[in-house]
């Protein structure tokens, strides 16, 4: 096979798409968003290694109970 064809430019395309899609639904399945409960703020728990990645976001339902029951 030529790596001037056609063909070629659009299995190799094919590829890399087919690569990157089973990436980014790899990587979705280690990370999840969590809610400190203490400060209300979102984190992302990454299983790989097994830490916290504070994102600087407040999830508003938590403050609003914690503003209820001080």
């Amino acid at each position: 096979m030529d790596i001037y064809s056609g063909k070629f430019a659009i299995i190799i395309i094919i590829v890399l798409v087919s690569i990157l899609t089973i990436q980014i639904m790899t990587n979705s399945n280690n990370t999840s968003k969590l809610i400190d409960s203490e400060t209300c703020e979102i984190y992302v728990m990454d299983s790989q290694i097994n830490a916290k990645k504070y994102l600087n976001e407040f999830d508003q339902k938590c403050l609003d109970f914690k503003s209820l029951n001080p």
